[in-house]
């Protein structure tokens, strides 16, 4: 994980655009996970990406090295720049203090020169798709293991591994079909916009431990992280980066996603958002560097 990760905790992480960065081994989820930097800054984050993003020819996915400076043109502004928000995606349910700040976050783009207007993609069935993939990944991982280490694995993992052992091939084929379609639409989403902007999560962090919030309601964790993997499906580097806190001084986080491999365009909309509402980090008695 990096954009949950970082909306939880009030940091900036990008998800690159997949094989931007290279994997050895490959994840067992395949081509649904990704690889990519968490940081203070956007600064930090555009100068540790220039590090990474090198081919590696042990990955199959590798994007070729194109010795990108991340740093070049992070101070260029977006001035000009066509965005779609999406408060919700699709329908989908946000917490109202998420929403409030993540509404306030976007529309703020036109005051720095952007032409903001809702518009969203078409991601319906995302959910199943994603589901589908991911749960096999689990249950392709879960086979390598004897019972003796399954039994000390968590138990929300054994059982999306025991449900994407239930997919047939067929299934799957379909899913990879469907992903492709999503693909396809993002392509044309991104015709009419350079941006899109969503929730990074449509909640703050909750209590340690828990797979979903306690009386939420909800099952597994795919169901509070539907801004989230449409964006793995669709290979688009995404980033979530601190707009504000909760009446509990929990972070929120606003979402920037960029077209396909337009890492420096992402990098480059969060550094400008980042210049205009600097996030604050708390005065802890005890970090790294006070020890």
């Amino acid at each position: 994980s990096i954009r949950i990760p970082a909306a939880f905790t009030g940091t900036y992480g990008i998800k690159p655009s997949f094989g931007r960065v290279p994997a050895y081994p490959l994840s067992p989820f395949g081509t649904v996970s990704h690889v990519g930097p968490m940081t203070r800054s956007v600064d930090d984050a555009a100068l540790l990406l220039s590090v990474l993003a090198e081919s590696d020819p042990r990955d199959a996915y590798s994007l070729p090295y194109d010795a990108t400076d991340y740093m070049n043109g992070l101070n260029d502004g977006i001035e000009g720049l066509k965005v779609g928000y999406a408060p919700s995606l699709g329908g989908h349910a946000v917490d109202a203090e998420v929403a409030a700040l993540v509404a306030k976050a976007a529309w703020s783009f036109a005051d720095l020169g952007a032409e903001v207007e809702l518009a969203e993609p078409d991601f319906s069935g995302a959910d199943a798709v994603f589901r589908c993939l991911w749960y096999a990944g689990a249950a392709n991982l879960l086979r390598r293991f004897d019972a003796a280490a399954q039994a000390q694995m968590d138990p929300g993992f054994r059982e999306i591994a025991e449900d994407g052992a239930r997919y047939s091939l067929l299934d799957y084929l379909e899913a990879v079909a469907r992903r492709e379609a999503f693909i396809v639409e993002a392509n044309r989403f991104h015709g009419d916009y350079d941006l899109l902007l969503t929730p990074a999560m449509p909640l703050a962090a909750f209590e340690a431990g828990l797979e979903v919030p306690a009386e939420s309601g909800m099952a597994r964790w795919p169901d509070w992280t539907p801004f989230s993997y449409p964006f793995n499906l669709t290979q688009q580097p995404a980033a979530a980066l601190p707009c504000g806190l909760t009446a509990q001084g929990l972070p929120v986080a606003l979402q920037i996603v960029g077209p396909r491999y337009a890492d420096a365009l992402v990098l480059r909309a969060s550094r400008a958002f980042e210049a205009a509402h600097p996030w604050e980090f708390p005065d802890l008695d005890r970090t790294l560097g006070k020890r």
